[in-house]
């Protein structure tokens, strides 16, 4: 037992230190943390949200023998798709005349289950001037649904909104 030393008192407060600077530099990584994990889950809900609507878009008839139009078209960029002139729609137990809103596409403001998410559908008609993307054809509809969502920040939500827009061409049956 003759070369036993300890630590020396500069020592011990010298390690708790820096294990105390350590510490605290990791601790200012959680909210960067959290904020990656919030808004990723805040994107991925909004990615799910637009791909429902698709998919909801995918089961409208739209069909010209017999006529049946429930895909409908947007008036403008800023308008929910209605049914074109001369039209109509059945669907189920709806019936939508030519010219009138089709509910299912109808801005939504308040997403029932995702509060503080909104969702827009709009159908453009390709048969139309330059068509879509350059297809011209009038069998086709661009269908584009945006999604937006509050983001948030490394401590608070933030106040500008994000947006997910997915698109698909849909050809008539």
């Amino acid at each position: 037992m003759k070369n036993e030393q300890g630590f020396t008192l500069v020592e011990v407060l010298l390690a708790a230190f820096v294990i105390t600077l350590g510490l605290v530099g990791l601790l200012s990584v959680i909210p960067v943390g959290t904020f990656a994990t919030t808004d990723g889950y805040r994107l991925s809900t909004a990615t799910f949200l637009a791909n429902q609507k698709l998919e909801e878009v995918k089961n409208m008839p739209w069909r010209s023998v017999p006529a049946n139009d429930c895909l409908g078209i947007s008036a403008s960029a800023t308008a929910a798709p209605t049914v074109p002139a001369g039209g109509t729609c059945t669907l189920g137990g709806t019936i939508v005349a030519a010219g009138g809103a089709l509910p299912w596409f109808a801005n939504e403001t308040n997403i029932a289950g995702f509060p503080g998410y909104t969702r827009n559908v709009r159908i453009t008609n390709c048969g139309l001037g330059a068509g879509c993307s350059g297809v011209v054809d009038a069998s086709l509809r661009n269908v584009v649904v945006a999604v937006t969502y509050r983001s948030g920040t490394a401590v608070a939500v933030s106040s500008t909104d994000k947006a997910v827009t997915v698109n698909m061409m849909v050809t008539q049956r």
